[in-house]
């Protein structure tokens, strides 16, 4: 159904061949697959999204990817800030779905996602029972992975444990960071949801649990210890950490400069295999680069961010900015 043209999509609408789907998501991720439900020709009755948020120093009000696409497209939208309200559940009830997807949303209620008569199907950027939790298109890249994928499953009452429907395999660039992985991903995960939505509805596709062995490896939330780089790794764990939070939230580690101490994040680097004679920790400034010094091999770091000034090539820091011979990372 996912290259249907326009005759036989509203041929499926007449005849009522399309499940009607509410959807949940809220970041760019979410409004992809979104749109290409759209496109495929699914009545999607209402949208979920997260409530607007005050960011920035203006306090700024901001909408979700999600929320902009449905007012631009004059779909239903709904913004609860609580999934367990009385009035929130009838009204979903009241709509009568045959299917929910969530694609990047909060965990739902048990009263939520046993609504629909197809159940709820989430859309989860790994192949489970590997990296369930928040962050799984960071943390394989962080762990040096190969191979990725994304897996849709039906929800459950807890996060990311549901029986899976289907899976697609990719294999990761040793270049790759999060905008690269993350955008490869989206484009493998809306036509997957629309696979599953066929079979579930048709019948074709069985849910089988999780099989787990307790060797899985997890991806929580990332946070501010999480996020900090470890110097007494080796030179490629490092750079795979610095690949797997960059363009964001970006990797960091303190660093000292003659009298200033301060936060430095680095979001692209080049291994330099060559072993050091220095000091690990030291940092290098050589024919307008950036180096710091691993226990196994010098990190040029190509793209930074010192504390009160923008993110930067090197070679544009040291424009105006300059490295004592003593400056370390900490």
């Amino acid at each position: 159904m996912s290259q249907l043209n326009y005759k036989t999509v509203l041929l499926y609408q007449f005849w009522n061949l399309f499940p009607k789907v509410i959807f949940y998501g809220t970041p760019e991720f979410a409004r992809y697959c979104l749109d290409a439900l759209i496109v495929a020709g699914y009545p999607i009755i209402m949208v979920i999204t997260a409530p607007d948020r005050r960011s920035g120093r203006g306090k700024k009000i901001n909408s979700s990817a999600v929320k902009e696409y449905s007012v631009k497209k004059k779909l239903p939208l709904l913004q609860p800030v609580n999934l367990k309200d009385s009035n929130f559940i009838s009204r979903l009830k009241n709509l009568q779905p045959e299917i929910q997807i969530v694609v990047a949303f909060r965990m739902l209620p048990k009263v939520v996602w046993k609504v629909p008569s197809y159940g709820t199907i989430n859309l989860h950027a790994s192949l489970l029972p590997n990296y369930r939790g928040a962050a799984p298109i960071n943390w394989v890249l962080i762990n040096g992975e190969k191979r990725t994928g994304v897996s849709t499953f039906l929800i459950n009452e807890k996060i990311d444990t549901g029986a899976v429907l289907l899976q697609k395999e990719v294999s990761i660039g040793k270049e790759y960071n999060v905008g690269i992985h993350h955008d490869i991903l989206l484009k493998l995960g809306a036509p997957l949801i629309i696979k599953t939505i066929e079979g579930v509805v048709s019948g074709s596709l069985s849910a089988i649990s999780q099989e787990i062995s307790g060797q899985e490896k997890e991806a929580p939330k990332l946070t501010t210890e999480n996020t900090r780089l470890d110097w007494a790794l080796k030179i490629e764990e490092i750079q795979n950490k610095i690949n797997g939070l960059s363009p964001n939230p970006g990797a960091w580690t303190v660093f000292k400069n003659k009298d200033e101490e301060g936060r430095m994040k680095i979001f692209k680097t080049k291994i330099v295999t060559s072993l050091p004679n220095e000091s690990i920790n030291k940092i290098i400034v050589k024919q307008g680069e950036i180096l710091i010094v691993t226990q196994d091999g010098y990190l040029n770091c190509i793209e930074l961010q010192l504390p009160n000034k923008k993110r930067m090539t090197a070679s544009a820091l040291l424009n105006g900015y300059s490295f004592d011979e003593n400056a370390t990372v900490l």
